[in-house]
């Protein structure tokens, strides 16, 4: 499974997960899904419900990481197993 970025809201309540699309094709098609997720219970407990997922090209998910990290939001590792 490729290596994936975690990123939580400053309320805690919300997660977005970064994570290589495996089958892109280095160099042609490289494309990363971001998962949306709400927090359940307290952070680490319970794996995040996921919500939603989508797939971009990764120039955008990168612009998104960081416009994301500049309102606010902070990296985080995974707590899940």
């Amino acid at each position: 499974m490729a290596q994936s970025y975690w990123l939580i809201n400053s309320n805690r309540s919300e997660v977005k997960r970064f994570m290589k699309n495996d089958k892109s094709i280095d160099g042609v098609f490289e494309y990363m899904f971001i998962d949306t997720g709400k927090i359940v219970g307290g952070l680490g407990n319970k794996p995040p419900v996921m919500k939603n997922t989508v797939s971009v090209e990764i120039d955008l998910a990168r612009e998104i990481y960081v416009r994301l990290l500049s309102k606010g939001w902070r990296k985080i590792e995974e707590v899940w197993t």
